[in-house]
């Protein structure tokens, strides 16, 4: 990895460099900004502004921040768009598209006003744009291949310049075969800060980012199918997957943000334990206050962002997640047999190794198959997967937990293991007799009354007419 350390000690030798703000030179070119390569999926700590207006910076879920070099007043950033390696969880990996190393790309942080210049470098085999999603800038520069600009030939370099005009939480994404390159992972978070105290935007202690993205990627491969458009079985958060997901660690009584853009196919629920969070923000930037709610579960749509906060106010362990359960769960099949009631552990076990992509439903429902510890094709993530202080969580996918801690340092996100329950909050075992049932006297009696029973029949005797026409009597 480059160290960032190294890429500003280096960008000093290059800022007198003669830059138009309006064009890049020859001689820009020539000092073209050394790009920072991560290979690491942990979560890095904040990138503290060295240079610019100060801020407090964001921690990117399992991600960084993208270091720049100021150049006669512009903020220049260099996106490498390239194949990557990405852990996905511990053992297992994917082969996706990304920038800078990484899927996602590193989050980029300005503030308000800034004069920006981005290098886009491409190494991939084919066109490439980026759209700054949600971004107001010149048309020219919004990134859409074919219409606005032409697309960037393999191992060219183009640069976008504009001024961040607006705060707020943005994302930046491909606009050239983006089916392709945004399934194969190619997207990034953006941060605007606001330059001075705005009246809809708070101070908060911690400020977290993520973006959602989802793959297909069979047991035993790879690379995702890229064809795919509503069958995706690997839902990720910042392409991390339970337990390879870090944990959102805060300090007892923080004030917390967390800011998520969706960049997959469908809707997620976003729900968070323990806790409630008001809606303070979108891609369109902070809402009103006076239209602000509170709640635990909020649905974010397909190119959208949202911006939650909240008093972490109680210690713990509370899980944050997609309300859809299948997006809890990690290579999920669509063609899995229901057993419920059937014990064929040890006939799956021999049919796995014939088949090695054969799998069912436990017999007693799908956590069953966190503990059958039946074999896995090579670098496939089990479906629900994780350990928790209490044995097997039985989860996966977009699942992770926020810590809250009373001892956790301030600015310090280093993790602080499980939460010690105080004795007697744990829920436990009752040790006494289960009393019989209760049976309702009239069961099957409901708020409707019972129908009456049918009256006795009624015997009709026929009187057939004895003299003249039946028709004029």
């Amino acid at each position: 990895m480059v160290s960032r350390r190294n890429f500003l000690r280096g960008s000093a030798a290059t800022t007198a460099a003669a830059v138009s703000t309006a064009t890049v030179s020859r001689v820009a070119m020539a000092a073209l900004p050394e790009p920072v390569i991560q290979t690491k999926p942990d979560t890095m700590p904040p990138l503290a502004p060295s240079a610019g207006r100060p801020y407090n910076p964001v921690v990117t879920l399992n991600g960084w921040t993208l270091p720049w070099r100021m150049n006669n007043g512009v903020k220049e950033f260099h996106l490498v768009a390239e194949p990557v390696v990405r852990e996905m969880a511990p053992g297992f990996k994917a082969h996706l598209w990304g920038y800078n190393g990484q899927s996602p790309g590193p989050t980029i942080e300005v503030v308000e006003g800034d004069r920006l210049r981005i290098f886009v470098t491409n190494k991939l085999g084919e066109l490439h744009s980026v759209h700054w999603h949600g971004q107001r800038l010149p048309c020219g520069m919004d990134g859409v291949t074919g219409l606005t600009q032409p697309g960037i030939p393999p191992g060219k370099t183009y640069v976008y310049e504009f001024v961040a005009r607006r705060p707020g939480t943005f994302m930046y994404h491909p606009h050239a075969d983006e089916m392709v390159q945004m399934a194969m992972g190619m997207m990034g978070f953006w941060v605007t800060h606001p330059r001075d105290r705005h009246p809809l935007i708070d101070d908060v202690d911690r400020d977290f980012c993520f973006l959602l993205n989802a793959y297909d990627i069979d047991p035993g491969s790879y690379t995702p199918k890229i064809m795919t458009m509503l069958d995706f079985n690997i839902w990720s958060w910042n392409s991390r997957i339970f337990p390879g997901i870090d944990p959102l660690v805060v300090r007892h009584m923080d004030k917390v943000r967390i800011r998520i853009g969706n960049l997959t196919m469908t809707n997620h629920p976003i729900h968070l334990h323990g806790h409630e969070f008001q809606v303070t923000g979108t891609d369109g930037g902070p809402t009103p206050k006076g239209t602000r709610r509170h709640e635990i579960t909020e649905d974010i749509a397909v190119g959208q962002m949202r911006q939650l906060e909240f008093l972490a106010d109680e210690e713990g362990d509370w899980a944050f997640h997609c309300h859809k359960s299948h997006h809890t769960m990690n290579a999920m099949g669509h063609g899995v047999p229901t057993m419920i009631g059937v014990d064929h552990r040890g006939l799956a076990r021999q049919i796995t190794n014939l088949v090695p992509d054969y799998m069912v439903m436990g017999e007693r429902g799908m956590k069953d198959m966190t503990e059958m510890e039946m074999p896995l094709p090579e670098n496939t993530a089990p479906m629900m997967v994780g350990q928790g202080p209490f044995g097997a969580v039985g989860m996966g996918g977009m699942f992770s937990v926020v810590k809250v801690r009373r001892e956790q340092k301030r600015g310090d996100y280093t993790d602080p293991g499980w939460f010690k329950h105080p004795p007697g909050t744990v829920a436990y075992e009752y040790p006494g007799t289960l009393p019989d049932p209760a049976r309702f006297k009239a069961e099957g009696a409901g708020s409707m009354p019972l129908a009456a029973p049918p009256a006795r029949p009624t015997e009709v005797k026929v009187r057939k007419p004895t003299g003249g026409h039946a028709g004029h009597r």
